[in-house]
């Protein structure tokens, strides 16, 4: 889909010079050709009018004085420092051009037709007069000499096995006889042939192709032969075969012309002489001849030189056709028109080897012309959807137009084409971005058609559909008209020599004016044109362009572009300078491009492809060169860049890599950018995507996501890339155009969970409107079934995150999924329940836990109102519908438990179950008590505290079938919750439940459990097991024992505590056993006691949720503080000047902070301190670090409080451990495990943060410090490198260190959790 468009052109002129030219090659030196005549050898220079040397071959008496010589090749031989030159006469010369020495090297008596060099100047083939070929060293010594015409076909010969004789095929209608019929005979070659043969050697200088008119036929036939002259294989015969002959430099075809009766072809010869392919040319059967063809040195364009034949009195006119292929077709892209005067006549034209798009052209009045080619995609840029994304392909007098907004047509069809009078030279779409379809041709006649869109109701006959279109096709594309046809006149000399295409860069300005370059009155100068329209009273066909104002530019401009969105023209000069074009001021003036710093730009090295965009805000201009460099402004960005385009705020690149790169150019800086381009990139990264080999972009189609590719061999591939997707669906979801978002996401994979997660509050305060937008069941049913509980701005999609609206959820309690279900599912209530009943069923399942209990009732109440509303659905549907979201077994369950049999008999029935199995079951169930019913039902579904509920209501009978099933579940929390304590239940279930702790050894949790329920010898004997005396003696004293029983029980204990090595314990108690009667007094328990306890509970909770808010704060707001930290770091990295280190720049900064900023502070009173006592000192010190917002040492601060914060829970611990067993001995078992439970959570936060808080990289500079004692520039350096020097330098290294938690002692209570 690409177009030729002219870089530049050039040549010269000489003055006055003898003779005509006849034939030329290209010089050694750059710039220069050497040009033969009647008369002898010149050498052109690229400036103007230069004839540089010549040498004269008449003076030798090697050219007849008369002019009737003439000379049939020349070649330039840099190794040997001068030109070959061949003489129709037969001499061969090598002329020395500096000192004009021409010696002959060999002489052929029966003349010369043809000299051609191998493209390696290794071997010279010479076709002489009497049609045979001579092949020689570069030396010219002969290597052998062959006939041209030769019998026998050549090696490449195949051999027939003899199955496919003529005589026993199939013939079809033909019949039999059509074996026998004898081959038509070769039509003779044209009557315009000049007869001489032509020689075309492959790329590689392997073989030689040598076209020749048969003597026998009288047509011509093609031989291939090798470097020694040994004949390879000859052309099949070919009726109508002409002169032109050119080897594609690649090798695979062979290149020539062929007149058929009744269209004139270019057809390709295969090596082994079979035809393979062809294309016509856009000229009636005998319009004209084809004087030569020439392949460009990549095989990518064929020149064809073309003349007319049916001329009467004036002279023919010439033409230069250039020709590529792409997805099988052959396109004409430029036709150079050199008119019918004499002087124009074309001599020769020629491909340069080194620039590989530059074509040579001579003619006969030795005006000499070059001109660059570049490869370029002409497409519309803008914002009107309907013709955003138009790219426009050159075939001859053809445009063909693909508007990839409606479909992407693969080339060579198209949604429309446009007809012309002549060919198309060039096209260029309007820069206005709300015309963006608008379009002007500039064709080889110098006229410039303008196509619109939109006004126009009549349909235009040149224009018409191409791929779509047809019987009853109603195309949806709007296609345009030709509004107007203006001539260009520029040139204010009528009289100068014909130069086709002097105009080039054809730019349509978005006021309506146009601009083009053309040709200085110097060699390398060019002149801006500024036309505009002048309005016709009369309404004439063709109107002119009137020249509005030129401006001459010192300098030749290789590329011009306009940014639609700045309005800003900018032009590269030959010599890589950018200059900006002020065409909107009074007098439109032309400056150079400055940056934002104030100095003028100047790209590395010359681009074909420019553009203009804004990177964080400034203007820049990006530049493209043909060797993959990609530059920005003045900066080479990246060397591997194969395409680029630009779309809003985004850049997309391929590279050589074949991966596609986008980035948003919105706030990034150019070393980003350049970082993002370099191999280094991450390879998972999301800006980057893998496309096939070779892939080119050609458009990006805008509101569309669509990023449309061109393969190597010409098809198309449309991506879409994730960035743009993100990008476009964060557009959508800002103007709440959620239909749009859900379809692209759902299209493109996209997960839906971001229709949330983008803007949490948005979407809850607009769920009517999102479901009334999406307006379909299975959408939002989708919608409910891909939620999960993830961010997914911060987990897949993080490079949403900057720019996503996302708050902290309103909510933090609930779970994301619940909230959306419960809002959604409320709002489909108030729109339509009876439409959206599964999408409600859907938000109930989803929820975690899922509410299949009320699904469920909604599926029973379905079934039970038997409404005759059509949009309802049926309670069979709804039911089925659940099977498929929830399991069969887990709702047949789930059924069971609402303990109504209907229900359960009607998810049974749509079950696998054998009714065997669960209808006798049920009938069972049916027959008994209600309670003792629901127990089982519930005991059946392992709801143990449900069962334990129920059958606490069915009386004392089965209170034994209770204890049991307490045993076995180990419920004895739940069981006690049952009964009040005055109860015998109690007791009984208090008396299993010490038991079972005992089991467990958890003496004093069990001992506890025993004295609550008054079972007091038990209780004893457990303290006693536990080590608590003091509680033991308090048993023993509810248990009246009397004094000889109380010592002797003391003294049992002593032994045991000294046995345990617990000495001082085992004084006390034998101390004390003797006033044992302080153990007695029951009163004081519940007047001071129960109450002391109680306000401890209160007082300790209020401590820890004071300990958690003050320890959250702080850990966020140190967050922030590091935040800044680095930022601030950043920026000094980013501000870093050229040639200084970074180092010395941060060792200075980083002196400040610690000299200056610990100092001042504290520098003023260090005198008064040093005076006072040590412990105002240490105060002082404590105070070094101070905690408000902005302080230097901030950070410092927080960590040290935060530490505090820890340690002070941590102290705690054993306190709350012994306030936990009173609360439970006194039966307060709520504020216990509520005090058990906080404490847990606060302790689990601060283990969690701790590694947030003291980060290893902290943690490594306390044990080897940044800048100490130990540190070396190196380590310093490479600290630098890894951001290290963010962690501050401290004087008290142990902030740095985290505090230790203690996991061995264990508060916890068993029988709280």
């Amino acid at each position: 889909m690409r177009n030729l468009r002219l870089l530049r052109n050039g040549g010269c002129r000489p003055a006055a010079t003898p003779g005509t030219p006849r034939c030329f090659c290209l010089g050694a030196e750059s710039g220069t050709v050497l040009v033969g005549s009647q008369h002898g050898l010149l050498e052109l220079g690229s400036a103007r009018d230069a004839v540089t040397r010549e040498v004269d071959l008449t003076v030798e008496g090697f050219m007849p004085e008369d002019g009737s010589g003439c000379i049939v090749g020349i070649e330039d031989l840099p190794e040997q420092e001068c030109a070959c030159v061949a003489t129709a006469a037969g001499d061969i010369l090598l002329c020395n051009l500096s000192t004009k020495q021409v010696e002959c090297v060999g002489s052929v008596d029966s003349g010369l037709s043809t000299m051609s060099w191998s493209p390696d100047q290794e071997l010279v083939l010479l076709v002489t007069g009497q049609q045979t070929l001579i092949m020689m060293t570069r030396d010219f010594e002969p290597i052998t000499e062959k006939q041209i015409h030769q019998e026998e076909f050549g090696e490449g010969k195949l051999v027939a096995l003899g199955w496919g004789k003529k005589e026993t095929q199939f013939h079809g209608s033909e019949g039999k006889q059509a074996a026998h019929r004898k081959q038509t005979e070769v039509s003779l070659a044209s009557a315009w042939d000049d007869g001489r043969p032509r020689v075309t050697w492959r790329g590689d200088g392997q073989f030689v192709a040598v076209s020749a008119v048969c003597p026998e036929t009288g047509a011509r036939k093609v031989r291939v032969w090798n470097r020694e002259l040994v004949l390879q294989s000859t052309s099949e015969p070919v009726s109508g075969l002409e002169q032109a002959l050119s080897w594609k430099p690649s090798g695979n075809l062979i290149a020539s012309t062929q007149e058929k009766p009744n269209r004139h072809d270019v057809v390709f010869l295969e090596k082994n002489g079979l035809l393979h392919g062809e294309f016509t040319l856009p000229f009636q059967k005998g319009q004209v001849k084809v004087n030569e063809l020439l392949w460009n040195a990549d095989s990518t364009i064929l020149a064809i030189w073309l003349e007319d034949l049916k001329v009467d009195s004036s002279n023919p006119n010439s033409y230069v056709q250039l020709w590529t292929t792409g997805n099988y077709h052959w396109y004409l892209k430029q036709s150079l028109h050199f008119g019918n005067l004499e002087e124009n006549r074309l001599v020769s034209l020629l491909w340069d080897r080194e620039n590989l798009y530059r074509l040579h052209v001579l003619c006969q009045g030795w005006h000499y012309l070059f001109y660059d080619w570049h490869w370029t995609i002409d497409h519309g840029i803008g914002e009107n959807s309907q013709h955003v994304a138009n790219v426009a392909v050159i075939d001859g007098d053809k445009v063909l137009v693909t508007a990839f907004q409606h479909a992407v047509v693969p080339p060579p069809m198209c949604t429309y084409e446009l007809q012309l009078q002549q060919a198309v030279n060039q096209v260029a779409f309007h820069t206005d971005p709300r015309h963006s379809g608008d379009m002007a041709v500039l064709d080889a006649d110098n006229k410039i058609s303008v196509y619109r869109c939109g006004q126009s109701t009549m349909s235009d006959p040149t224009v018409r559909f191409g791929a779509v279109g047809g019987n009853g096709f109603k195309a949806a594309v709007e296609t345009p008209y030709l509004d107007k046809t203006y001539r260009v006149d520029v040139s204010s000399v009528s009289n100068e020599v014909m130069n086709p295409l002097g105009l080039r860069f054809l730019t349509w300005l978005p006021d309506d004016s146009f601009l083009v370059v053309g040709q200085g009155k110097h060699a390398a100068q060019s002149v801006l044109h500024h036309l505009s329209a002048v309005p016709h009273e009369t309404e004439a066909e063709e109107q002119r362009l009137s020249l509005r104002l030129s401006v001459p530019v010192d300098g030749e401009v290789i590329s011009l572009c306009c940014s639609p969105a700045t309005r800003t023209v900018a032009l590269q000069l030959a010599d890589r300078q950018i200059l900006k074009y002020f065409w909107e001021a009074s007098t439109p003036i032309l400056e150079p491009w400055r940056t934002s710093s104030g100095s003028s730009v100047q790209f590395p090295c010359p681009c074909m492809q420019t553009c203009i965009t804004r990177i964080s805000g400034e203007e820049v201009i990006l530049g493209l060169t043909d060797r993959c460099r990609f530059i920005v402004n003045d900066t080479e960005v990246a060397s591997n860049i194969t395409s680029f385009a630009t779309y809003n705020e985004f850049l997309l690149v391929t590279t050589n890599s074949h991966t596609c790169q986008c980035f948003c150019l919105k706030n990034i800086s150019l070393k980003a950018l350049q970082a993002g381009l370099s191999s280094a990139a991450a390879p998972n990264n999301k800006t980057l995507r893998k496309v096939e080999r070779g892939s080119r972009i050609i458009t990006v189609v805008p509101q569309d996501t669509k990023v449309v590719l061109q393969m190597p061999r010409g098809n198309l591939e449309t991506v879409h890339h994730r960035a743009l997707v993100l990008a476009q669906i964060q557009t959508w979801l800002d103007r709440l155009m959620f239909r749009e978002a859900f379809q692209s996401m759902r299209k493109l994979r996209i997960n839906l969970n971001l229709l949330y997660d983008h803007n949490p509050k948005v979407f809850l305060e607009n769920a009517e409107n999102f479901i009334r937008q999406i307006d379909s069941v299975n959408y939002i049913n989708l919608f409910f079934t891909e939620l999960k509980e993830e961010d997914f701005t911060k987990t897949m999609y993080p490079s949403l995150n900057g720019s996503s609206k996302a708050q902290p959820h309103q909510h933090p309690d609930q779970k994301k999924v619940n909230i959306i279900c419960d809002v959604m599912r409320v709002a489909m209530e108030n729109i339509d329940p009876q439409k959206y009943c599964l999408s409600i069923l859907t938000a109930h399942i989803k929820k975690s836990p899922p509410e299949l209990e009320i699904a469920l009732q909604k599926v029973h109440d379905l079934r039970e109102n038997i409404t005759p509303d059509i949009k309802a659905v049926s309670a069979e549907e709804a039911l089925k519908y659940l099977l498929f979201l929830v399991d069969v077994n887990e709702l047949y369950d789930c059924s069971l438990g609402t303990y109504d049999f209907d229900l359960v008999v009607m998810v049974a029935e749509k079950s696998q179950k054998d009714p065997k199995e669960y209808l006798p079951f049920l009938n069972t169930l049916r027959k008994m008590e209600t309670n003792y019913q629901r127990y089982t039902i519930d005991r059946h579904l392992k709801r143990y505290t449900k069962a334990l509920g129920h059958l606490s209501k069915c009386g004392p009978e089965h209170f034994s079938e209770f204890l049991n099933l307490v045993k076995d579940q180990n419920q004895y929390c739940e069981a006690l919750k049952l009964y009040p304590p005055s109860t015998q239940e109690y007791k009984d279930i208090s008396d299993a439940y010490g038991e079972y702790l005992v089991q467990k050894q958890l003496y004093e949790e069990a001992a506890l459990i025993f004295a609550r329920a008054g079972i007091f010898a038990k209780a004893l004997d457990a303290f006693q097991d536990s080590g608590s005396w003091q509680q033991a003696l308090c048993m023993a004293t509810r248990l009246g024992y009397t004094k000889d029983k109380l010592s002797s029980l003391a003294r049992s204990m002593a032994g045991k505590l000294v046995e345990q090595r617990k000495h001082t314990e085992a004084a006390i108690l034998l101390e004390q056993y003797t006033e044992i009667h302080k153990y007695g007094r029951l009163d004081i328990l519940e007047t001071n006691f129960r109450p002391a306890i109680l306000e401890a509970q209160k007082s300790q909770l209020i401590f820890l949720d004071s300990q958690k808010a003050v320890f959250l704060r702080h850990k966020s707001r140190l967050q922030v503080v590091r935040e800044l930290k680095e930022k601030a770091c950043e920026s000094l990295q980013d501000y870093e000047m050229p040639n200084c280190p970074e180092l010395d720049l941060f060792s200075e900064t980083s002196s400040v902070v610690t000299a200056s900023d610990m100092n001042s502070k504290y520098s003023h009173s260090n005198s008064r301190i040093s005076a006072r006592s040590s412990k105002n000192r240490r105060k002082a010190e404590r105070k070094r670090y101070s905690l408000k917002e902005g302080s230097p040492f901030e950070d410092i601060a927080l960590l040290e409080v935060l530490g505090e914060s820890i340690r002070a829970v941590e102290t705690v611990k054993g306190d709350i451990r012994i306030l936990l067993k009173q609360l439970v001995l006194f039966g307060y078992n709520e504020q216990a495990g509520a005090l058990q439970q906080v404490l847990e959570e606060i302790l689990q936060l601060m283990e969690t943060s701790i590694p947030e808080i003291w980060t290893p990289d902290l943690q490594q500079s306390s044990v080897n410090p940044v800048l100490g004692p130990n540190s070396t520039a190196n380590s310093i350096m490479a600290a630098y490198q890894q951001k290290r020097m963010m962690t501050p330098i401290v004087q008290d290294p142990e902030l740095l260190i985290p505090p230790k938690l203690n996991k061995n002692l264990q508060w916890k209570l068993h029988l709280l959790q």
